[in-house]
């Protein structure tokens, strides 16, 4: 399994972003996740959802969009793994 960090980001209280991702390996599986990095959130909370386009038939582009759920400024990484 391999693992990163593909991108970061701040959202103000309740924002919703779009993060796009490109040039995928069509073969792999891979997962994302959002991790908070806010120093001393005590309710630092994000929720994302991922859509996926197969660009070519090798490459493939991914969507995550990633809502901040609480009423302060969150920061965040968007984090991936590989698998298998």
């Amino acid at each position: 399994m391999t693992t990163g960090v593909q991108f970061t980001g701040t959202l103000t209280a309740n924002q919703t972003a779009k993060y796009t991702t490109f040039g995928w390996n069509a073969a792999s599986y891979v997962a994302w996740y959002c991790v908070p990095t806010s120093v001393n959130a005590t309710a630092a909370e994000v929720q994302w959802s991922v859509a996926v386009e197969r660009t070519s038939t090798t490459q493939c582009t991914y969507w995550i969009t990633v809502t901040n759920l609480t009423a302060a400024t969150v920061t965040f990484e968007g984090r991936y793994a590989i698998l298998g």
